[in-house]
C-alpha cells in the first residue's frame, strides 16, 4: 500500500484552537506532526487544550513540536524564561545547561509538547549574523559541543525530543536564510573544524536533525544542504553513520521558497535524504506540497525507512500531557543561571540605589523573523525606577540621537548616562554613543558598536533584566 503524504510533512496551524476544518483535514491526509507559534499560544490551558485535540486527531504517534530554545526564542511567554544558550555557554557549566534544558522540556511537558527544535549547534563566529547570535552557545565548536550534549541529555531526561540545528551551520553567514539564500565558501577541512564539529559530537544523542538552507561549496556546489544527498545521505548517514530523524527547516523561507518551488524542493528533499518536510504556510502550499510528494511515492519513492524513523521518535517521545511537571524551583533555577550568564566589557561599575539615571532606549522594539518582540523602552524605565531617579530618552531610530547634547543634559542634571540596547540587530549609528554605561539587553555584539563599558546579559526577558538590575544596584550575584 502508498504511504501517504502526510505521513512525511509537518505542517502549521491557523490559530489557537483545532477547529473542525483543520481536524478533518489533518485526518483526510494522514498527517501525524505539527510545529506550534506564538499565532498558537494564548494560555497555558489553552495550550494543553490544544495539544490533547491535536493527539486525538494525528493518533498515538503525533509529533507537536514548538522552537523552545531559551532566550528570545520562545513562544509561550506565560511561563519563566529560560537563559539563551549564549547566556549558558558563558556560564560554561554543563551540569546547569542540562538542567535547564530539564526545566524547559517540564514546561513542554506539561501542555503535552513532545518534540523541542534545539539545542542550536551553530557557532557563532561572524558578529555580523543576523539570525544567531545569542542562540549560539558560542563562537568555540568545542564549547558548542559540550552544551549541546548537555542540552539533549536534559531534554531527553524529562521525555521531550530534541533536534539539533540548523545542519551543517549556520553561525558564519551574513545572510538570514528567512529572507535569502546564504552560502558558506570554506574548505572541507575548515568546516569539519568548525561548523561541522558540533554536530559530529552531539549526533549519538540526538534524536534529530534540522536542516539547514544554506550552500557550502565544499559539500554540494548545486543545492543547499536542505535538497543536497551529498550532505544528508553520503556524510550525515554514510559518513557518519547518523540514524535519527532529518527534519528539514521550514520550506517558506525564502532561501528555499524564492529558488524553488514548494511541491519540487520537498520532494527533492526528501530524495536527498529528509525524513520529514516542514510544509508551513497557507493552506493551498500545503495542499500543493502534499500533492507532489504523493506524486512522487506513487510513481515508486521509497519511504519505508523514514516513516520507521519516525515513528521510532514518536514511540521513544511520546505526546505526555502533565500538568504538574514543571517543578516549583524551575523560575529559581532560571533565574539563577541568567544571573551566571552576565559578561562584563571594559569594567563597567555598578550605580548605588538612589542615584539619578539618564536612560537612552528604543522606544518600540519589534518582533524580528524568528523571535519575539523584545522589551521597550517604558518598561526599562519602569522597572528602573524602583531604585533609581530616572530620566528616559526613548527613540525610534538611533541615527537621530545627539549624544553631546545627551552628555550635556546627563552632566547639568548628575546623572549617570546609560544606553540600553535590546533590538536583534546591530545599527552602525549606535558607533557614536558614548554612554557612561551599556546594558547590551539582546545582541551581545552590539558591544562592539559602542565605545562603552558593558554589561551583556544574551537576552531581554524578565528574569535576565533582573540580573541585570541586581548587578546594576551592587547586589551579589
Amino acid at each position: 500500500m502508498t504511504p501517504s503524504a502526510g505521513s512525511l510533512l509537518m505542517v502549521d496551524l491557523p490559530g489557537p484552537h483545532l477547529d473542525p476544518a483543520t481536524a478533518d483535514y489533518l485526518r483526510a491526509n494522514g498527517i501525524r506532526a505539527v510545529c506550534l507559534f506564538g499565532k498558537n499560544v494564548e494560555s497555558e490551558a489553552q495550550l494543553r487544550a490544544l495539544c490533547r485535540d491535536l493527539r486525538d486527531v494525528m493518533g498515538e504517534e503525533a509529533l507537536i513540536a514548538i522552537d523552545h530554545e531559551g532566550g528570545a526564542i520562545v513562544r509561550p511567554t506565560f511561563w519563566p524564561a529560560p537563559p539563551s544558550a549564549m547566556s549558558l555557554g558563558h556560564a560554561d557549566d554543563p551540569q546547569l545547561t542540562e538542567d535547564v534544558s530539564a526545566g524547559l522540556a517540564r514546561q513542554l511537558r506539561s501542555v503535552g509538547i513532545n518534540w523541542n527544535f534545539a539545542p542550536v549547534l551553530d557557532v557563532n563566529v561572524n558578529p555580523r549574523n543576523p539570525v544567531i547570535a545569542e542562540r549560539s552557545f558560542g563562537a568555540s565548536p568545542q564549547t558548542v559541543a559540550r552544551h549541546g550534549r548537555a542540552a539533549l541529555r536534559g531534554l531527553a531526561r524529562e521525555g521531550v525530543a530534541g533536534c539539533v540545528k540548523h545542519f551543517p551551520g549556520h553561525g558564519d553567514t551574513q545572510l538570514d536564510s528567512h529572507l535569502a539564500l546564504p552560502c558558506v565558501t570554506k574548505s572541507r577541512a575548515e568546516l569539519d573544524e568548525l561548523e561541522l564539529w558540533p554536530f559530529r559530537d552531539a549526533l549519538p544523542q540526538a534524536p534529530a536533525v534540522m536542516t539547514a538552507h544554506i550552500v557550502y561549496d565544499a559539500l554540494d556546489s548545486d543545492h543547499p544542504a536542505t535538497l543536497s544527498r551529498p550532505i544528508l545521505t553520503d556524510l550525515l548517514r554514510g559518513e557518519w553513520g547518523y540514524g535519527g530523524v532529518v527534519i528539514t527547516d521550514s520550506m517558506g523561507m525564502q532561501a528555499i521558497d524564492a529558488h524553488y518551488g514548494r511541491g519540487e524542493a520537498a520532494v527533492l528533499s526528501l530524495r536527498a535524504g529528509a525524513d520529514m518536510v516542514m510544509a508551513l504556510g497557507r493552506r493551498e502550499v500545503q495542499e500543493a506540497t502534499l500533492k507532489a510528494v504523493q506524486d512522487a511515492l506513487d510513481a515508486g519513492l521509497d519511504v519505508s525507512d523514514k516513516l520507521e524513523r519516525l515513528s521510532a521518535l514518536a514511540r521513544r517521545f511520546p505526546v505526555q500531557i502533565d500538568e504538574h511537571a514543571a517543578l516549583p524551583g524551575d523560575e529559581a533555577l532560571f533565574g539563577h543561571a541568567w544571573r551566571r550568564g552576565l559578561n562584563f566589557v571594559g569594567d563597567p561599575q555598578p550605580v548605588a540605589p538612589g542615584g539619578r539615571l539618564l536612560l537612552v532606549a528604543q522606544r518600540k522594539v519589534q518582533r524580528e523573523n524568528v523571535s519575539e518582540a523584545s522589551v521597550d523602552a517604558d518598561v526599562l524605565a519602569g522597572e528602573l525606577s524602583g531604585w533609581y531617579d530616572v530620566r528616559l530618552h526613548a527613540y525610534d531610530d538611533p541615527a537621530e540621537l545627539d549624544w553631546p547634547a545627551l552628555r550635556a543634559q546627563a552632566g547639568q542634571e548628575g546623572r549617570h548616562l546609560i544606553l540600553a540596547t535590546a533590538h536583534r540587530h546591530r545599527h552602525a549609528a549606535l558607533g557614536r554613543a558614548t554612554p557612561d554605561l551599556h546594558l547590551a539587553l539582546y545582541n551581545p555584539y552590539a558591544t562592539e558598536d559602542v565605545a562603552a563599558p558593558a554589561v551583556q546579559s544574551f537576552g531581554f526577558r524578565p528574569l535576565a533584566r533582573a540580573a541585570a538590575w541586581a548587578w546594576l544596584r551592587g547586589a551579589a550575584l
